[in-house]
């Protein structure tokens, strides 16, 4: 018995020329900026807080697999949603005012508890007086009365409703207090370990914060854990008690993305959170630390296309694909089909084609009987080394595991390859070998 290895791809003459990789599996195309649909709209969008410019903006540059990017940004992480390859990072997991990216936790606990059961969109919640006072951006509750929680949500998502925070939060666990410890608990189990709230809304307070990173991993968790009430953060107007207020994510407003948040406060600067799909691909970034609302508007639509214009999807095999056929060790059938255990897709930068190297290997022959699904060895893909590659952060707590791992300087990445179909009987040579005590070797 040897090991057997199939080169099954090296070099850009193997993804390139419509072929495909593995039997006509190939490279889609790349996903380009998408331009504005209409211009945006200007009026009726309080600030979150006072308009005072952020600190001074940092100047290091962000990092990238192909190389260092400018980036006003003070923070910043860009993540493939399907992977979770990080495409950008800077001072991703550096502590920071979240402002109303804060309510993007909120709205995942309120979504949660629609989910099982113990909201409704159409039942109504008591306005208190700690509601109606909040100050800030605002939907403006009327004291006493009560309010559908569908307004409430859109008042929280599409106005940056502080006062509408406080009534889901006081609704749901009695208090925000309460409320704010559910945040943090759920916080931890998706593995947000640069995340701690001390309200639902995002108002300066000591020792609440978020990283670039956890605005990225909480804005993953509500487009893929609650997909049904993700459409809320991409409506771009709501009138509520009379007042019609316009989304203030002015990328969803052009039609540029489908969501999710911004945010403002003194200390923290401008923040976005956007989302878009595009081509089948879908991004997920999260900025802060800007100067303006200006400036947060223009650079999260130059680093939006920047992620869909610098990388193309690699699909190298779906699952069940055959990729060899491996001799079987005196069985009634002479090969058996080795086939990828799952689908193998991957992000890379333009440029990078020619220097990926793909093959199968696994023992043989193989020994009869084989069952369907046996595991017969592994699929080796070797990226290209860069010098500016980023080392993945852990898998999401409760995500789908990625159909390969994020490609960091020069990893080499191996998935399963098993048995297509069951050799369940031996030959007659196999009988005899059996009765004999014959071994292969």
């Amino acid at each position: 018995m040897q090991t057997r290895r199939i080169l099954l791809a090296s070099g850009a003459a193997a993804i390139t020329g419509g072929a495909g990789l593995l039997n006509g599996v190939g490279l889609s195309g790349t996903a380009l900026a998408a331009k504005p649909r209409h211009a945006p709209r200007h009026g009726g969008k309080a600030a979150d807080s006072a308009q005072t410019p952020a600190p001074a903006v940092d100047s290091t540059p962000a990092m990238t697999p192909i190389g260092p990017v400018d980036t006003v940004a003070r923070w910043a992480c860009i993540t493939d949603f399907d992977s979770g390859q990080v495409l950008l990072e800077k001072a991703a997991d550096e502590h920071m005012p979240p402002s109303s990216l804060t309510k993007m936790m909120t709205a995942y606990i309120v979504f949660g508890m629609l989910n099982a059961g113990r909201l409704k969109l159409d039942q109504t919640l008591p306005v208190s007086e700690k509601a109606w006072r909040m100050q800030g951006s605002k939907m403006f509750v009327p004291l006493g009365e009560s309010v559908p929680v569908q307004d409430l949500i859109q008042g929280m998502l599409i106005q940056s409703g502080n006062d509408a925070c406080i009534v889901l939060a006081e609704g749901v666990s009695g208090s925000e207090e309460q409320f704010v410890a559910l945040m943090n608990d759920t916080a931890a189990k998706l593995g947000m370990a640069n995340s701690h709230f001390m309200n639902t809304t995002g108002w300066p307070a000591e020792g609440h914060y978020m990283s670039a990173r956890d605005v990225c991993t909480i804005a993953t968790h509500l487009i893929r854990d609650f997909p049904q009430y993700y459409h809320f953060f991409s409506e771009t107007s709501f009138a509520f008690n009379k007042i019609n207020q316009g989304n203030r994510n002015v990328l969803v407003d052009k039609g540029l993305a489908d969501g999710l948040k911004t945010g403002h406060t003194d200390a923290g600067g401008f923040g976005l959170c956007a989302s878009s799909k595009r081509e089948g691909r879908r991004v997920v970034m999260g900025i802060n630390g800007m100067a303006s609302s200006n400036i947060r508007a223009h650079e999260g639509e130059r680093l939006l296309g920047w992620a869909f214009a610098n990388f193309e999807l690699a699909v190298i095999a779906h699952k069940g694909q055959v990729l060899d056929q491996a001799p079987v060790w005196i069985g009634q059938d002479a090969t058996v089909p080795v086939v990828a255990s799952r689908d193998v897709t991957f992000l890379l930068p333009h440029g990078w084609q020619s220097r990926v190297h793909i093959s199968v290997d696994y023992l043989a022959p193989v020994s009869a009987p084989i069952t369907v699904g046996q595991s017969l060895g592994q699929l080796t893909i070797t990226l290209p080394t860069s010098q500016t590659a980023l080392v993945p952060p852990a898998p999401v707590a409760g995500a789908p595991m990625p159909a390969a791992a994020p490609a960091p300087q020069g990893t080499v990445i191996t998935v399963p390859v098993e048995a297509g179909s069951a050799v369940a009987k031996l030959g007659f040579g196999g009988r005899i070998a059996a009765r004999l005590g014959m071994k292969r070797h």
